[in-house]
């Protein structure tokens, strides 16, 4: 009995230390699982919560609407329209290929665009949109939304696309936008990450591109809700990007329409610029294209239309062309021998059709030469040996220096591309540049336009505003940024002589309006619009001995692109000049025939602003004028409205 009392406490001690242990392992465990589970539940909770968001919430970037582009008046120039398009995002599909090869059945893909597709969004980060097609039909955008939900992915979105109502008016100032490609990218240091959105459009030449960082704008983002399949269900937030900057230009569409009309066909340039503070009011280069091709992407047949013609479509004359600027340079001339003092304007030298140097002769346009010429009959007949003889006078150094201070060889600061700076050369400059020593020859070269120098049709422009106010004035194209107003800037005097400005200017209206003028048959009989201005004709062969014994030949008689440049200078009116205008003719002929007739319509229009009145042509001519103008193609008025600035 006694036993078995003690057995029974014995087996009572063993199971209370079980009890305890199997208690402490399932106290412990409690703990352990109410430790973890205030773990997760409050202090990792933001986490877990974040990830979960992750799995169900999309951040998507949202591209700004572009800056607009308007005219000095308020037209459009470069405009946003609404763009349907269809994008796909790799990491919400599974299957890629099987995903385009189902949307092939609703839009026109075929195999080598789906080919090029899949290498893209390869290529890409799995979380950026690809764009598979844009610039869609609303059928086609409608087909697409509706089969959405089976096509795990893909989204229809509607955006915006660059236009350019104008077409091919404003296209070598304006440049056009294109899609981000990887060398863009590569020239950025660190890249807005909306840049790195296939197909993105950013500006690739002229303003679009000089002025990108501020037309393009700055991204918002939205955050939508996709179920397992990767499709949106519902946008939960956004946050609207800010819009680019809007653009006022100093140019008038009506008068940038009627440039590009009259200089036609022609491989040509003309600028027009405004007098008062240096605004330029038409900039055009011919023949143009149309850069809504660019911005929709240009098929291989229309880019070589363009590659492949003489006359460089593609090619900004106004600004990347240099020229030999011929007799428009005898200005130049002139003013660097009378500030040198070397000779005087009433001073006489005479011309017997060539100036002898050495064993070589430097011969005038006119063979039997102009005989005793001053400094206004100079420039009225353009006689050559005048400007060989003064200029051996002056000397090359002081030419050079009048050049630059009239804006020749010196590159203007617009937003345009590859803006050429042009050559005022000097001793200094061909050492450099061949090594070698500025003779005589290459001065008398020099001083008729000829030689080593060379001026686009924008410094010629800007030399003529020179010479016509006597101030140091500068191009400019940007009126106005995001409705604020640039201040103008004040010009300050060239410095120099207003006695040999006079000078000069009484030489260039003898050009229009003297007996003997070069471009008297381009003169207006209109007192309220006198023209001053220069004929110039740059060579573009040489003329050999042999040639000029025999009779030099016409230019018409040569095949085009061995045909002489055509240039003229002018300004109006002559005694309170408001704009002055320059046009270049490649391969034209004689600038009296051929460059100032276009340059007197150019400057009568913005004279005018708009078609001038026939009364200011010469009675003789003005049947054929209005012929010409009756022609014209100009765009439909209705293309020019107004109405300010509004957003996208």
């Amino acid at each position: 009995m006694r036993r078995a009392q003690h057995l029974v406490v014995e087996a009572s001690r063993r199971m209370t230390r079980r009890g305890f242990l199997l208690g402490s392992l399932q106290g412990a465990f409690i703990g352990a699982l109410a430790y973890r589970m205030r773990q997760l539940q409050i202090e990792q909770a933001g986490e877990f919560q974040l990830l979960a968001d992750e799995n169900r919430i999309k951040i998507r970037l949202i591209p700004p609407a572009r800056g607009l582009i308007q005219d000095r008046k308020g037209v459009l120039l470069a405009g946003n329209e609404q763009n349907y398009r269809i994008t796909i995002i790799r990491e919400d599909t599974e299957d890629v290929p099987g995903t385009l090869a189902d949307l092939s059945r609703l839009l026109a893909l075929s195999d080598e665009d789906i080919a090029k597709l899949i290498a893209e969004i390869e290529k890409r980060s799995p979380t950026l949109p690809i764009t598979i097609a844009d610039r869609l039909t609303w059928e086609e955008f409608s087909r697409v939304a509706v089969n959405a939900p089976a096509l795990p992915g893909v989204s229809t979105e509607v955006g915006l696309s660059r236009v350019y109502p104008h077409r091919g008016d404003f296209a070598h100032v304006l440049g056009y936008v294109g899609p981000v490609s990887d060398y863009d990218l590569s020239k950025m240091e660190n890249p807005d990450p909306i840049l790195q959105i296939p197909k993105f459009q950013i500006g690739k030449l002229g303003i679009e591109a000089k002025l990108e960082d501020v037309l393009r704008g700055s991204a918002g983002v939205k955050r939508v809700e996709v179920n397992v399949r990767g499709r949106e269900m519902r946008e939960i937030d956004r946050r609207e990007g800010d819009q680019g900057a809007n653009v006022v230009l100093t140019l008038d569409a009506r008068l940038q329409n009627f440039l590009i009309a009259r200089l036609g066909a022609e491989s040509a340039a003309a600028v027009a610029i405004d007098l008062e503070d240096g605004g330029i009011l038409a900039i055009g280069s011919t023949p143009t294209f149309d850069p809504n091709l660019f911005v929709r992407g240009i098929s291989s047949a229309d880019y070589a239309l363009l590659t492949e013609n003489d006359h460089r479509p593609l090619a900004d004359k106004t600004v990347q062309g240099a020229y030999p600027p011929g007799s428009t340079f005898k200005m130049v001339t002139a003013l660097a021998a009378l500030e040198a003092g070397v000779i005087g304007p009433g001073e006489k030298v005479y011309c017997p059709g060539f100036t002898q140097l050495g064993d070589r002769k430097f011969h005038c346009w006119r063979r039997g030469g102009h005989g005793h010429v001053d400094l206004e009959q100079s420039l009225e007949q353009s006689c050559d040996v005048y400007y060989y003889e003064i200029a051996q006078r002056v000397g090359i150094d002081k030419i050079a220096e009048m050049a630059r201070r009239l804006g020749i060889g010196v590159k203007h600061d617009l937003p345009m591309s590859a803006v050429s700076e042009g050559v005022a050369p000097d001793r200094a400059w061909k050492q450099a540049r061949y090594g070698k020593d500025w003779i005589i020859g290459d001065t008398l070269n020099s001083a008729i336009g000829q030689g080593y120098v060379l001026a686009s049709p924008l410094q010629l422009a800007v030399m003529a505003g020179r010479l016509a106010t006597g101030k140091a004035l500068s191009p400019r194209l940007i009126k106005a940024l995001d409705d604020v107003p640039l201040t103008k800037p004040e010009a300050p005097p060239l410095g120099i002589s207003d006695a040999h400005l006079a000078a000069v200017r009484g030489g260039m209206h003898a050009v229009l309006n003297g007996n003997r003028g070069t471009a008297s048959a381009s003169r207006t009989v209109d007192a309220s619009v006198v023209m001053a201005g220069k004929t110039g004709t740059s060579q573009v062969r040489n003329i050999s001995a042999a040639e000029r014994a025999a009779g030099v030949t016409r230019n018409e008689d040569l095949p085009w692109e061995r045909r002489d440049h055509a240039l003229f200078v002018c300004y109006a009116p002559f005694d309170a000049p408001r704009v002055a205008v320059s046009v270049v003719v490649e391969h034209g002929g004689g600038g009296s025939a051929v460059a100032a007739p276009l340059a007197r319509d150019i400057l009568l229009y913005a004279l005018f602003d708009g078609l001038p009145p026939l009364e200011v042509y010469p009675s003789a001519q003005r049947e054929k004028v209005r012929q010409l103008l009756d022609t014209m193609p100009l765009a439909d008025p209705s293309t020019f409205t107004t109405g300010g600035i509004s957003r996208a």
